[in-house]
């Protein structure tokens, strides 16, 4: 069962009109064993999309995609990068349908819905057969429950449920305040995610 954190950064919040630009994962077995990373830019077909809002956000221009690759081109790249971490690629056939090997893998993340939602949008749109697990885990949620526990027990929790907050809960933080890569933001989210879990081996029930 690995978990592929999963941070994607777009041009907008409305798949179909806006698109992946950066793809970044980091890759773990079910103990949290990293396995390892991979970043991608991607260019968007609509270029009418590109926001100077969301480029606030990830840093990116579209002359700084110039020489990125279309996402018809970074979807099997990215599979193929999962399949070899995972030492799957032997005696593979070669198709457009990995689902018979990364069907166990569980897309993680912050908030990680929207990330899926605008990658499924891709995968259809490109006609290639989504391969990964219908399971997936938001560390915004299990954030939510952990700090309602903790909260109940009369601990300090943070104020808000945002990447920067709960990481920072655990003394974790971006390396670059101001602009962050999509790698960055999903090695900061596999961090928490160890945080969360070591944590929750620490709590007792009352007899």
């Amino acid at each position: 069962m690995p978990y592929l954190v999963l941070d994607l950064e777009m041009t907008g919040g409305e798949p179909g009109w806006n698109e992946i630009i950066q793809i970044g994962a980091v890759l773990c077995d079910d103990d949290w064993n990293e396995l390892g990373t991979y970043l991608s830019n991607v260019y968007p077909e609509n270029e009418e999309a590109f926001s100077e809002y969301s480029a606030k956000i990830h840093g990116l221009s579209l002359s700084d995609l110039d020489d990125a690759p279309m996402i018809y081109d970074v979807i099997p790249q990215f599979e193929e990068w999962i399949l070899e971490k995972l030492g799957r690629l032997r005696g593979r056939t070669q198709t457009l349908d990995n689902s018979q090997y990364l069907r166990d893998v569980i897309i993680s993340g912050q908030s990680v819905i929207n990330d899926i939602n605008f990658l499924r949008y891709a995968y259809r749109e490109e006609k290639i057969k989504w391969p990964y697990s219908n399971k997936l885990l938001d560390l915004h949620t299990l954030g939510y429950f952990t700090f309602e526990v903790l909260k109940a027990n009369g601990k300090p929790v943070p104020k808000s449920l945002s990447l920067k907050a709960i990481a920072g809960y655990f003394g974790l933080e971006r390396e670059d305040a101001e602009f962050h890569n999509a790698l960055e933001d999903a090695q900061l989210t596999t961090k928490s995610f160890k945080e969360v879990f070591a944590l929750a081996k620490k709590f007792k029930l009352a007899e």
